[in-house]
């Protein structure tokens, strides 16, 4: 973000305020989020697109070179040999900007939480 320019204070103004074909992954990944969990409750949370679902289900950000998905360590160690390729920490994985999303594999991971998430909500 620019110096002096306010932080933005929605999810639609974070995504707008992102360089043209980053503002169109973005809001690939919001729309799968809203498809998959549309009960979700979206904000901003630490400067970056969040959503919550019986606790807290993923946030997502863009960076110089990719975008991240966090889905929690679960939505990680979930997928993780699908994840080869992918520069992944802990609840972190990094889809490079040069590359096309994986809107399939981002379905999984958003469905997966979601489930994980209401399972726990019913203990």
């Amino acid at each position: 973000m620019e110096k002096g320019k306010p932080a933005p204070s929605t999810v639609a103004e974070y995504i707008a305020l992102q360089p043209p074909a980053v503002r169109k992954r973005l809001s690939h990944i919001r729309s799968i989020v809203r498809k998959e969990a549309p009960e979700a409750f979206e904000k901003l949370s630490y400067g970056m697109p969040y959503y919550a679902l019986a606790g807290r289900l993923l946030y997502f950000a863009a960076f110089t070179k990719h975008v991240s998905l966090f889905p929690m360590a679960s939505g990680v160690e979930a997928f993780k040999s699908k994840l080869k390729g992918y520069t992944v920490s802990k609840g972190t994985i990094q889809f490079p900007n040069d590359k096309p999303l994986p809107t399939v594999l981002i379905r999984q991971i958003v469905r997966f939480r979601t489930a994980e998430n209401r399972s726990k909500a019913k203990k």
